[in-house]
């Protein structure tokens, strides 16, 4: 019997996680990448000896990225050196901080010197949401092809545990009083590019995986998870071509038989897998008349995350700063609606740093750190003039990070500087420069998200951010693995 030929269009997490479990089980893979590496967002990014996360650094739910590496046929540990933090971040509003740290213990100590009387709270927010946590995982590790997929047992026994109708933020609101520790585990929102405010309250599942599960951290970087899958795929049998785009998915009487190459070359498939940002693949990849659902007026009204403003840095000293920290602005919720809301770069920037080269010395050359910098800001369905201010935000992201931690001197530390801004994403094929891709409101969850098995073409599954069960490494690897299942009928 011929093997199932699969084409992969992006070596992204959820490319390379269906390739390598599609390899492992039989199928001829062939994966295509336009760039010169793997991992698209989740790739590295190497200056004169420096190396940098382009994406991704947070590593939540390791255990997911074990399943999927043994789906391959592999263990991650041959592959990858992955250490839990501690503290797995520090956050920071100015005069005072707070370790975050799965020491539960400790973590009260913390809260009842800043929050006397809340520290009970974290004990009942522990117990509330494994309960949530429980019932909706199984959820997400499910496609929902067809609707009756909502009416399902695992679905019917989340349904009471959803909170619909309340946010993020409201939702803790059952645990602690305090705005600002409310916050303390809101921001994690930002995953999910969206407002903590506006953001389902059955999203408090992400804090909670964070206190329960913990945050690791990839020696060399996360981007090296995406470099050892390749390497699974490889040698499962898979093919990677980089420096290879795809002009366009193959689509014959409703059906994906292959991909066209911007050279021209054509290569037959049985199936294919989309792994591109998925406001781009829908706008670029498809023939005009073949998609009569996500056309580009319903991609115009479909609901984007928020972007991000990055600065790489490449720093001749180690400053003894935390390997996380999230410096909030002063008005934290002002600072949100600007993003979600108004559509405007606010004037004081909530800042995220990693300053891994603190825990992790193949960052940088001996003495040195590779700093890695996030702003949210808004997309560009808001129209920012970024040409006209990416200056001016680069001067407030210093100044926050000067006024807020011992970096006070870190401009005379430079030796090299990469910015990315939401024009760039774009540039790079994010549809809107929305970096976290689709918003997760209740209206593109679940059956109504993208699908993995896409419902616009047969044998064309999507995988990535923009699919079920959404953004997030651990939910893209799911995407990935979910489509491999499909495909061979696992």
């Amino acid at each position: 019997m011929a093997r199932k030929r699969v084409v992969v269009v992006g070596a992204g997490p959820g490319g390379l996680t269906a390739g390598m479990i599609l390899a492992r089980r039989g199928c001829d893979v062939t994966l295509f990448e336009k760039d010169d590496r793997v991992g698209g967002r989740n790739r590295t990014l190497e200056i004169d000896g420096f190396v940098f996360d382009v994406g991704p650094t947070f590593l939540m739910m390791k255990y997911i990225l074990d399943e999927v590496f043994e789906l391959a046929g592999k263990k991650i540990d041959d592959y990858l050196d992955v250490a839990p933090l501690d503290p797995m971040y520090v956050l920071n509003f100015g005069e005072d901080r707070i370790e975050i740290t799965t020491d539960h213990e400790r973590l009260k100590q913390q809260i009842a010197r800043l929050f006397p009387g809340e520290e009970q709270g974290l004990d009942a927010f522990m117990r509330a949401e494994r309960v949530r946590y429980e019932k909706m995982i199984p959820c997400l590790k499910k496609d929902y092809s067809s609707f009756s997929a909502m009416y399902a047992k695992d679905m019917r026994n989340a349904l009471p545990h959803l909170s619909i109708g309340k946010s993020l933020f409201a939702n803790l609101g059952r645990y602690f009083a305090s705005e600002r520790l409310r916050v303390c585990f809101t921001f994690q929102a930002k995953y999910l590019g969206m407002s903590p405010w506006q953001c389902p309250a059955a999203f408090t599942i992400i804090p909670y995986i964070e206190h329960a599960f913990g945050i690791h951290h990839v020696r060399g970087g996360l981007s090296r998870i995406s470099e050892a899958m390749a390497r699974v795929l490889q040698e499962n049998g898979g093919t990677i071509r980089t420096e290879t785009p795809v002009k366009r998915v193959l689509v014959r009487a409703g059906r994906a038989v292959g991909v066209e190459l911007d050279t021209g070359e054509r290569i037959d498939a049985d199936e294919v897998v989309i792994n591109a940002d998925f406001g781009h693949a829908m706008s670029t990849l498809f023939e005009p008349g073949v998609l009569r659902k996500y056309t580009p007026a319903r991609l115009q009204r479909m609901k984007y995350s928020c972007s991000t403003f990055m600065l790489y840095l490449g720093l001749d000293k180690v400053y003894p700063e935390p390997h996380h920290q999230i410096l909030f602005a002063a008005d934290y919720r002002k600072n949100i609606e600007d993003i979600a809301v108004h559509g405007r770069v606010s004037e004081d920037l909530s800042v995220y740093v990693r300053n891994a080269s603190v825990s992790d010395p193949t960052l940088a050359p001996a003495g040195k750190s590779a700093l890695y910098v996030l702003v949210p800001v808004p997309n560009n369905t808001h129209r920012v003039d970024w040409t006209a201010i990416k200056d001016t935000v680069r001067s407030r992201v210093f100044n926050t990070i000067k006024s807020r931690t011992s970096m006070t001197d870190i401009e005379q530390h430079i030796e090299v500087e990469r910015m990315i801004t939401p024009l760039d994403w774009a540039n790079e094929g994010v549809h809107y420069g929305a970096t976290f891709n689709l918003a997760h409101t209740l209206g593109q969850m679940l059956y109504f998200r993208p699908r993995n098995r896409f419902e616009e073409v047969s044998h064309c599954y999507l995988v990535g951010g923009g699919t079920h069960p959404g953004s997030g490494l651990p939910t893209i690897y799911e995407s990935g693995r979910i489509s491999a299942d499909l495909i061979t009928g696992t």
